[in-house]
């Protein structure tokens, strides 16, 4: 039977329940305005409401003396955000750090000599993928430290002259901040080189495993960003949770966010989505380039300090 169409009851549209109106529409901004005029014009939709929600929950666990965590992956360096990051260290934004191998090798490189990331397919064709003198020695260096990976990589850049204002790890060892680095046997540039030791690299990431225990431990009513890490900090961060929940830490009510360019299965569980239902708090999603989003979150922390 064919449907009669001139049969359907509409209904006016005044009684509908939107869930768009004019109030959230965007604004207008005008050329030197303030970050506040500048946010408020934006709709309060969508990505926009997540990023007022992070700003807001990272000042707030500022004001309140809260631990901020940022872990990163190397793709934040390698889009040039490393004096980003510095800055919120020094502003207070963070107070600790937490990132993959890569995550370090590529602040290794850009701070000691203003170049990382290489061609991979022209480094495979004759071998010299990832064999490079300067990286491992630095980084074997490092290890010798004794004080964990991140902060050992920090203290070497620091001691040979490097760039502390584009490297989060030399930052965060000026600061006297934790940040800890979290590798994957094998997964590194500098893993194959026999200088670089496996055994002295599994104490000191053990060391860094227990640094970040005590970061994620005192994250009760605080925040923590993942910045894109798909895989590795997700699943250290899970550990690290269970770990300290086990031990009785009261951690809970925390506001855990993940920024990445897709939104990753790993980081999506097990920063954003698990913790906060098993132990209460807000979660936070933003999808989009880094080098457009994390100085994109700045601008909403700025709005922040305006208020």
């Amino acid at each position: 039977m064919k449907p009669n169409r001139s049969k359907l009851k509409l209904k006016s549209l005044r009684g509908r329940i939107s869930r768009v109106g004019r109030e959230l529409l965007a604004g207008q901004w005008n050329e030197g305005s303030k970050a506040t005029e500048f946010v408020d014009a934006l709709p309060d939709i969508l990505a926009v409401k997540e990023m007022r929600t992070l700003a807001s929950a990272l000042k707030n666990s500022r004001d309140a003396g809260g631990t901020r965590l940022l872990m990163y992956g190397g793709h934040v360096i390698k889009c040039g955000l490393g004096p980003l990051l510095v800055r919120w260290l020094q502003k207070g934004v963070f107070n600790a750090l937490a990132t993959n191998g890569s995550g370090s090798i590529h602040d290794l490189e850009m701070a000691l000599y203003g170049e990382t990331s290489e061609d991979v397919q022209a480094g495979l064709k004759d071998g010299s993928f990832g064999m490079w003198e300067e990286t491992s020695s630095h980084y074997a260096d490092a290890l010798q430290r004794g004080s964990g990976i991140g902060n050992g990589i920090g203290r070497v850049i620091l001691e040979n002259g490097g760039n502390c204002e584009i490297s989060p790890l030399a930052a965060a060892a000026e600061l006297g901040l934790p940040a800890t680095v979290h590798p994957s046997l094998g997964c590194d540039i500098v893993h194959p080189v026999k200088k670089v030791d496996w055994s002295l690299m599994g104490c000191e990431a053990e060391k860094d495993f227990d640094t970040f225990c005590s970061t994620v431990g005192s994250l009760a009513g605080g925040v923590v960003l993942n910045a894109g890490s798909a895989v590795v900090m997700p699943e250290v961060f899970l550990k690290a949770l269970s770990t300290v929940r086990n031990l009785g830490y009261p951690v809970e009510n925390i506001t855990a966010a993940g920024f990445d360019m897709i939104q990753q299965y790993r980081a999506m569980q097990n920063v954003i989505q698990r913790p906060v239902k098993a132990l209460g708090g807000t979660s936070v999603s933003v999808t989009g380039h880094h080098e457009l989003m994390l100085p994109l979150l700045d601008v909403f922390l700025m709005a922040e300090e305006e208020r």
